[in-house]
């Protein structure tokens, strides 16, 4: 799957959890999930899960750890799938 689709299909995850779906308009793979899109630890769980189900892959806690913005899900969802 490339990158252009993770990052769609990511969008549409996220648009369920962010506080406002709007600032998702904007939305680079420089955009940090909990600071600019104000999703909360809480729901950065739930948006994790959810990759898992969308992708059909499995995030381990490392991985977890590691993303901190769109583009960090984008490397370790793309890092699963290969």
């Amino acid at each position: 799957m490339d990158e252009k689709k993770i990052f769609d299909e990511l969008i549409n995850i996220l648009r369920l959890y962010a506080k406002d779906p709007a600032l998702l308009e904007k939305a680079t793979k420089e955009t940090h999930i909990l600071n600019d899109l104000k999703v909360n630890s809480a729901r950065l769980v739930d948006v994790i899960i959810k990759c898992e189900d969308v992708f059909g892959i499995e995030i381990d806690d490392d991985d977890a750890d590691k993303i901190r913005t769109i583009g960090n899900a984008i490397e370790v969802i793309q890092s699963k799938l290969a």
